[in-house]
Order: structure tokens, then C-alpha cells, then sequence
């Protein structure tokens, strides 16, 4: 999975749940690093999505709150991985808690690494190419 930063920063960032990526060798650990944003929906949000849950069924509308508190989450751990010089974030997870009755935090975090291309894969794309 590559990500895009809240910047407009040309660099891809490569983040993914594992613990390795393929084809790659870790030249330095930066350590943790982590993104996080805080949501809450209005008071209006919230009636119609309880009036929504009488009926039972998917509520679009927290679907797309989570979907986006995510995305937000993810965008700002990219950011501060780049910032710490990283190229990589591997053991990405997301995290959720329950703040008050309105509010959720979202955080998603992993290690931030740089990483590069080892010489046998470089010559195998070489090779086929």
C-alpha cells in the first residue's frame, strides 16, 4: 500500500501490516510513529443516526466519518514518517477509542524505516525488463 501526505510531496511513502518488505533491505529504524485525529458528529449526526439504528442497518453517515477520521490518521503518520526522513512504514495499525459520548480518536501507527532495493531484486527487474 503506498499513501499520500497532506502535502503535496512528490515521494511515495510504502506502508503495509508486515513486518518486511520484499525485495528490501532497512538501512536505518527511526522508530514509532503515528498519526492521530480526533472526530465528533453534530447534534443533528447524531439523532439521525440513532433514528437510523431503530431500523437496524448500515449508518452511512458514520461509515464515511470513520472511513474519513482513517484516511486523516494515515496522511499525518505518512507526514511524520517523511519528517523523521523514513520511506517506509512497516507494522501499520489503526486504533480507535471512544471519547465521551461524541467524540472518537482514531490513530494509526507503525515503525518508521528507510528502506531500500536489494541488488538481487534490482538485477531479476533488470533482467526481465
Amino acid at each position: 500500500m503506498q499513501a499520500s501526505t497532506e502535502s503535496a510531496s512528490p515521494r511515495l511513502m510504502i506502508v503495509t501490516t508486515t513486518e518486511r518488505i520484499p525485495d528490501t533491505r532497512v538501512v536505518q529504524t527511526f522508530g514509532q510513529v503515528f498519526g492521530l485525529t480526533v472526530r465528533s458528529r453534530s447534534i443533528g449526526g447524531n439523532i439521525a443516526a440513532g433514528l437510523k439504528s431503530l431500523a437496524g442497518g448500515e449508518i452511512g453517515s458514520y461509515v464515511k466519518l470513520n472511513e474519513d477520521s482513517r484516511r486523516q490518521a494515515l496522511d499525518r503518520m505518512v507526514k511524520n514518517a517523511a519528517a523523521m526522513g523514513a520511506n517506509a512504514v512497516t507494522m501499520m495499525r489503526f486504533d480507535s477509542t471512544e471519547m465521551g459520548r461524541s467524540m472518537s480518536e482514531i490513530v494509526a501507527y507503525g515503525t518508521a524505516q528507510l528502506v531500500e532495493t536489494t541488488t538481487d531484486s534490482a538485477h531479476a527487474t533488470n533482467a526481465q525488463g
